[in-house]
């Protein structure tokens, strides 16, 4: 074969081939395009939603090259704030848990979660503006499809205007558990003092100091002070203040129950003078001490060491005077108020000035602990009350000359008595001039003429006070003159002219009077002894006369006669006077028994003499016993049974107030319901 013909064969050949492959490629193109309908149909069903997604951007490449770098600005801060929301959700399981078990943990977990709203609080807004901005920035160059913009302005604006909060709740769930864990403390660890016993009561008198002990455990200070310093940061402080007097206030109260303080609501109308309540009125002053300088000194450190660095010093000190009112201080004071509104009576003098004394003792803890403008309540009824116990002392104390006077047209007591007026008044006078009252009524003295801007002079107290006993003589004499029977009379005198010296020597009241005051009482008491037993008893031997008797020559049965004539004298006599002199008193018990001795000696051994001598005259005789009707120890028994006190015999003494009105004022020695006589 030519080399022609090969060369048309192979071309042949060639195109054979290449057919063969076109064909090939065919069959595999119509297979591929079989399988990819129905991709080509899900991508057709696709294209309107790939189309919307892609509309926002529909600018120019050198358009959204401008745009990039405001876009990248704007994110940064966006996405800066969504890493922190993470780290905030992070903290949700450990600030949700109970913070009794690590506090100190809790309270760092919280910090870096307050540290994280913090940066959310600053940066949020800021976040919001620049994406706001960059918004606005696709709008104004037609970078973005107007209705992809429309639904970011309206998501900005949400988040503008939101007012949840940007931790979801979590800061508030947190400081809800500490203010929980807060009270918890208080709670746990606040128990009731009891009142201290005499002897350390007695030793708080002596010093300034308070005395009080730390209510609460160092370590459970300083975890509430933590907690609070966190709270104050988020505004809570009121709320823990509000939980502090609530426990606290509870605790000061249980400690004041268990002192029974319920007479504190006692009220005028409950009593009818001082003297009925005199009890209640001592225990005010001690549980008033009590609570002063131990529960109330012990609330105000705490309240100071708590408080101290949550805020300005008016916070802890408004939550000590609330404790301090609610606890019951103003109870206290009420009831001070409530003694000042009783009828006067000597007896509410002093009461007035032991009241006084105890709250002056209490003056600088009173105005340590409720000087602050928080405490103007109790300032003003502590103000109140000293007002009223200074002028009520004041009024009843000048007004004693008067009472005193007003009992001098009483009749004198029927027995020969010590009026207890007397007894009363020279002791209540002593007592007003004792360690325990002079000092107090001479400062409630001052204290109340230097309101009038007068000035006190000691002279003023004691002048006052011997002006009452000068009224008290005045009155001692014109009782004597009431009694008609003057053995009576002068028994009356010795009784009460021996109490004044008796009563009166080595006293406050004896040594202002002077010893020339007390030596003519003496002397005077002498001359009516004296005098009674010359006016009565003393009558008596002159009845058993021997006279005719010795040198009688008329015959036995004269003698007789006239034996029996004296010894029925006698008798008589003794019966009457022993009769009378039976209901009189005698107050004092040596007078009583040295007066018994004397009337012994005065009839006893003459009696005895006469009986011996003569006695026998008449015992033989049928109608002895009417002549021998004592023996000399029987006289003599009779004798020293004299002169006793008999209880309930006294008549009242009742004290007239100078506008007319009586009232039963004036009480025996501090015990009785009035003045008897």
């Amino acid at each position: 074969m030519d080399p022609v013909e090969e060369g048309s064969i192979a071309s042949l050949m060639a195109a054979r081939r290449s057919l063969l492959a076109s064909l090939d490629k065919s069959r595999a193109l119509s297979l591929a395009l079989a399988r990819a309908g129905p991709r080509l149909d899900e991508i057709q069903q696709r294209l309107p939603t790939l189309e919307a997604a892609v509309r926002p951007i529909r600018a120019h490449r050198d358009a959204l090259a401008a745009v990039g770098g405001h876009i990248d600005r704007a994110v940064g801060p966006a996405a800066a704030v969504l890493k922190v929301f993470d780290a905030v959700h992070g903290l949700e399981r450990p600030l949700l848990s109970d913070p009794r078990a690590d506090l100190p943990g809790y309270l760092s977990v919280l910090k870096r979660l307050e540290e994280a709203l913090r940066f959310l609080s600053d940066n949020c807004g800021l976040a919001i503006q620049w994406l706001d901005d960059i918004v606005d920035y696709l709008d104004d160059h037609s970078v973005a499809d107007p209705r992809f913009l429309s639904v970011l302005k309206t998501s900005l604006a949400a988040l503008k205007t939101s007012s949840s909060p940007l931790d979801g709740g979590l800061l508030d769930a947190a400081l809800d558990k500490l203010e929980a864990e807060f009270r918890r403390l208080l709670s746990d660890h606040s128990t009731p003092l009891p009142m201290p016993s005499s002897s350390s009561a007695t030793a708080a008198d002596g010093g300034g100091a308070a005395i009080a002990p730390s209510p609460l455990p160092v370590p459970v200070i300083h975890k509430l002070i933590k907690i609070l310093e966190r709270m104050t940061a988020n505004n809570r402080l009121d709320r823990c203040v509000a939980a502090y007097i609530d426990v606290r206030g509870s605790n000061v109260r249980a400690s004041l129950r268990a002192l029974d303080l319920d007479y504190l609501e006692i009220t005028s109308a409950d009593f009818d003078d001082v003297q009925s309540i005199e009890p209640y009125i001592d225990r005010w002053g001690r549980h008033l001490e009590f609570a002063v300088k131990h529960l109330f000194e012990a609330e105000y450190k705490l309240c100071g060491e708590v408080f101290e660095r949550a805020g300005p010093p008016e916070v802890w000190a408004a939550c000590f005077a609330e404790i301090a009112a609610q606890a019951g201080i103003l109870a206290f004071l009420r009831f001070g108020k409530t003694i000042t509104e009783a009828k006067k009576d000597p007896i509410k003098l002093l009461k007035l000035l032991d009241i006084f004394n105890s709250l002056n003792k209490l003056r600088l803890d009173f105005n340590r602990l409720f000087g602050g403008k928080a405490c103007v309540e109790i300032q003003n009824l502590t103000r109140d009350l000293i007002r009223r116990v200074i002028d009520g002392a004041c009024d009843i104390f000048w007004e004693l000359l008067v009472q005193v006077e007003l009992q001098r047209q009483t009749p004198p007591p029927s027995d020969g008595a010590v009026p207890k007026l007397v007894s009363f008044i020279t002791d209540y006078c002593n007592k007003l001039l004792g360690e325990d009252y002079h000092p107090v009524l001479t400062q409630v003295l001052i204290i109340h003429r230097s309101w009038k801007q007068e000035k006190f002079q000691e002279r003023l107290l004691t002048d006052a006070i011997l002006n009452i006993i000068k009224a008290l003589e005045a009155n001692l004499e014109t009782w004597s003159k009431g009694y008609e029977d003057t053995t009576l009379y002068y028994l009356f005198m010795m009784n009460t002219h021996w109490h004044f010296y008796k009563h009166l020597k080595g006293t406050k009241l004896g040594e202002l009077l002077g010893d020339a005051w007390l030596r003519e009482h003496e002397q005077y008491k002498d001359y009516s002894a004296v005098m009674f037993l010359k006016e009565s008893w003393g009558k008596l031997p002159s009845l058993l006369s021997r006279e005719g008797l010795i040198l009688f020559s008329g015959g036995r049965a004269t003698a007789r006669d006239l034996v029996k004539k004296r010894l029925k004298a006698f008798n008589e006599t003794f019966d009457e006077m022993y009769q009378k002199q039976s209901n009189w008193v005698i107050s004092d018990k040596d007078l009583r028994e040295k007066t018994c001795h004397l009337v012994v000696q005065a009839i006893v051994p003459v009696y005895r003499s006469y009986m011996q001598n003569y006695g026998p005259l008449v015992e033989q005789d049928a109608s002895a016993s009417k002549y021998a009707k004592y023996t000399a120890q029987t006289l003599e028994k009779m004798l020293t049974s004299l002169f006793q006190h008999k209880p309930g015999k006294s008549a009242s003494f009742r004290v007239r107030h100078s506008n007319g009105k009586l009232n039963s004022v004036i009480a025996s020695q501090f015990r009785s319901a009035s003045v008897v006589m």
